[in-house]
């Protein structure tokens, strides 16, 4: 019997199964390995703010981090590094720190730090993804831990506020999004005809960088212009997320037309109940009220009877 995994995550959008990193790092590796995980978004839910995500459940554990959870398939057989040679796998290990080091710090930026991008793209979407009052905590506490992890891991002498880093962190990223550039090449995948873990962290960090409507991102400008990489995040898309991407809301038109349609035939209903009733009381025996004459007048036989 299969064991049973549930995978809890950022929900999807901009066309990507998740908007999160560390969660598309997981669910392209299931789809490479051939893992059936169930995902459970933790959209509008209050683990936005309490559970660490992506987080794996399976059989009473839970792993969160994607390294780990990573390391879990792997002991249920799904291994999508199997055909690896050990020269691959240390590279896999090399260009995964490499991302960490020199990508992360200015993705973290750009979504998070950048005002522009925050006020019109960041915080509106993860806002609207929580429920109240927590729509007013989690943005900026995501933001807030964003900037601190940049300050802690990037500012060193002569470079201490976020506006000396800044030149620092896109100039590494640009030079890290060259090397992935160079090392890709004209593949499909890094290593070969098939996916591997490899792929699965280059996906999760470039996925969102490439389909987010990010109004300011100089980084974003750069990666456009290495088409290799943005052609290896549509193909993964393609190929491995085509049925499973997130249904598009229904047009707000659509759905007026089906509020307005249910409440017309609500009117009609109650009308013509109404006029049921009219019916039947038109239709039931009308008796005349008696009413009380303020001073009752003798007729004539009370007349001739009464003594001259």
């Amino acid at each position: 019997m299969a064991t049973s995994m549930e995978l809890r995550c950022w929900g999807g959008d901009w066309g990507l199964p998740s908007v999160h990193t560390e969660s598309l790092i997981v669910l392209a590796y299931a789809k490479f390995s051939g893992a059936n995980i169930t995902v459970s978004p933790i959209d509008r839910t209050w683990r936005t703010l309490t559970s660490p995500v992506p987080e794996l459940v399976c059989e009473g554990s839970t792993l969160t981090e994607p390294s780990q959870i990573l390391a879990f398939l792997r002991k249920q057989r799904f291994n999508a590094d199997y055909e690896l040679t050990a020269r691959q796998g240390a590279d896999t290990m090399a260009y995964t720190a490499l991302l960490e080091e020199k990508l992360r710090p200015a993705l973290l930026h750009t979504f998070w730090v950048d005002a522009e991008n925050y006020s019109n793209l960041t915080r509106p979407w993860f806002a609207s993804r929580s429920p109240f009052p927590l729509n007013f905590l989690v943005p900026g506490r995501r933001s807030n831990a964003a900037l601190s992890r940049i300050l802690l891991t990037k500012s060193e002498s002569p470079l201490y506020s976020i506006t000396e880093v800044e030149g620092k962190i896109y100039s590494e990223a640009k030079e890290c999004l060259n090397l992935l550039s160079h090392r890709l090449g004209t593949a499909n995948y890094f290593f070969g005809n098939s996916p591997s873990s490899l792929d699965a962290f280059v996906f999760g960090f470039l996925a969102p960088l490439h389909k987010a409507s990010l109004p300011s991102s100089p980084l974003q400008s750069h990666l456009r212009q290495l088409t290799n990489l943005t052609t290896f995040c549509d193909n993964i898309l393609v190929n491995h997320f085509s049925s499973s991407r997130p249904a598009s809301p229904q047009p707000v038109q659509e759905t007026m037309d089906a509020n307005l349609q249910k409440l017309t035939q609500l009117v009609n209903k109650e009308s013509n109940l109404i006029e049921k009733m009219d019916d039947n009381l038109r239709s039931s025996p009308q008796h005349i009220p008696c009413r009380p004459d303020a001073k009752r007048r003798p007729d004539a036989n009370e007349k001739s009877s009464t003594p001259a």
